[in-house]
């Protein structure tokens, strides 16, 4: 049997975990995505493991779990891995209490500092952290370009440009942080997919080895690439950002493509 995407009532392999994105691939704004709330039944009754791997670090996982909850699934808070979860690890790591300059919701801020792991700081902190900002201004912007200017690291949850909504796409945390970076000429380090911050942090979380798992998502650049980078399989699914032509005609393709997640046999 060959990688390549012919037909998927060949696929024979079984994957120990799964790796799951959110965005595009369980739901769309407040839609649900066919056959999301079937494939975590699915997991649930034959008790593999799983963890939801976002880049939407907007909500705490608390939160995630009232939205899945509204919408029928059925899953737990452990069940969730965020992009603001990678950066919390990420200062701890970096830094020693840092002070901190936060573009991003409330729920952002608070994941950040609400145990002293980070101080607020708009002045002259040790770091600028942009994560998406519903309410994002101009004076946000400028403060982050001129303490970055200003010698202050530059952190951001995720590269993004845009998220799948029921009504199109909006604009996505990559977009502003692009043009912090295209401003201040500073590239951010990005602790989200596809980098590997947030990939070591939930096979942690599960206890496995990237050979046990497989990545799920609709987002070439950052869900496939988040396995590619990290030598994990991928299954990308039509659902939302990127098509399977789209995907197809990258020089590394995923290893598996579906339309919907109704499509994937466990």
């Amino acid at each position: 049997m060959t990688r390549k995407q012919s037909q998927l009532s060949a696929v024979i392999q079984m994957y120990k975990g799964y790796l799951i994105d959110l965005d595009g691939t369980m739901f769309n704004g407040d839609k649900v995505i066919e056959g999301a709330v079937n494939f975590i039944d699915r997991l649930n009754k034959a008790g593999i493991p799983y963890l939801f791997l976002t880049n939407n670090a907007t909500r705490q996982p608390s939160e995630i779990l009232e939205k899945f909850e509204s919408m029928g699934f059925t899953t737990a808070i452990n069940h969730i891995y965020t992009s603001a979860d990678a950066m919390k690890a990420y200062l701890q790591e970096a830094f020693d209490t840092p002070s901190v300059y936060i573009i991003g919701t409330e729920s952002f801020k608070n994941t950040l500092t609400y145990d002293g792991t980070a101080v607020f700081n708009d002045y002259a902190p040790d770091a600028v952290v942009m994560g998406l900002d519903t309410s994002i201004t101009f004076e946000k912007i400028l403060t982050a370009c001129r303490l970055i200017q200003n010698g202050a690291q530059f952190l951001a949850t995720n590269p993004d440009i845009k998220i799948k909504t029921s009504y199109g796409f909006s604009p996505g945390n990559g977009s502003f942080a692009k043009l912090v970076s295209e401003v201040t000429g500073v590239s951010p380090v990005i602790t989200g997919k596809p980098n590997s911050y947030i990939l070591t942090g939930a096979l942690a979380r599960l206890s496995m080895l990237k050979e046990e798992v497989a990545m799920i998502g609709d987002n070439y650049d950052t869900d496939i690439m988040t396995g590619i980078n990290g030598g994990i399989d991928t299954i990308h699914v039509s659902t939302g950002v990127h098509s399977k032509e789209e995907v197809m005609s990258k020089r590394v393709p995923p290893a598996y493509t579906i339309s919907t997640l109704n499509d994937w046999k466990l």
